[in-house]
């Protein structure tokens, strides 16, 4: 077998030329990361503190993908006139309940290990603000040698926007048709699609079979040691 034909696992990406090796770009929440319950207790908080009801945590599954703002602007429900009242609040709240209740996906830490083991680059990209992305990440994996960590940024667009997902692949090297980009929700599905990388959908997140195959996922995954297979 020709040498650039080698898997990945066995190739020494070292000695590969920049663009030619693969790597992993992750979401966060729903992803790597169970954070539902901090998020669905922040929102709630928030929610209580200006007389508007709070919703059920699984709701929160539908709630989250596109941001804070977004985020407090579907859970004020039609009291928009609260929305930016409760995004101060929220945010405050999940800043100081981060990581209350907030885990890991079974396998996830060993996957990411391994793959790190293999030289693989593996990245983050969240529409989470960028300093909890940050927090959370250092907080959750700080054995893992991640080669980009980014969460929502002023100025950048919200995924399912590719920018970022395209300004990452710029960043450590590697050509986007060379990513595989592991995901919970149709916005991640999407921007993988428009950044030409290749799109996994993680059946352990917070959304269903349906919505990740129709979205366009290239292939599901049921656990994380599946991504070593990839």
């Amino acid at each position: 077998m020709d040498r650039k034909e080698q898997p990945l696992a066995g190739e020494g990406t070292e000695r590969k030329a920049a663009g030619e090796k693969g790597a992993f770009l992750f979401d966060l929440d729903g992803t790597l990361l169970n954070t539902l319950e901090d998020i669905a207790d922040s929102m709630n908080h928030a929610l209580s503190s200006v007389g508007l009801p709070p919703w059920e945590t699984a709701a929160f599954r539908y709630l989250v993908g596109n941001g804070a703002r977004i985020l407090a602007e579907r859970a004020v429900r039609e009291h928009d006139e609260w929305t930016d009242r409760v995004l101060e609040i929220y945010q405050r709240e999940y800043d100081a309940r981060l990581m209350n209740k907030t885990r890991p996906y079974p396998g996830m830490t060993e996957t990411l290990e391994e793959l790190a083991r293999r030289g693989i680059p593996l990245c983050v990209l969240s529409n989470k603000p960028d300093a909890n992305t940050r927090e959370i990440i250092a907080h959750y994996f700080p054995e893992i040698p991640f080669a980009h960590v980014q969460g929502q940024l002023p100025g950048i667009p919200r995924k399912p926007d590719p920018a970022a997902a395209l300004a990452i692949a710029r960043e450590i090297g590697v050509l986007p048709e060379r990513f595989l980009y592991v995901g919970d929700t149709s916005v991640d599905m999407e921007c993988a699609r428009r950044a030409g990388m290749r799109a996994i959908g993680a059946l352990w997140g917070f959304r269903t079979r349906t919505e990740l195959e129709g979205s366009g996922a290239a292939c599901l995954v049921r656990r994380p040691e599946e991504l070593l297979e990839l």
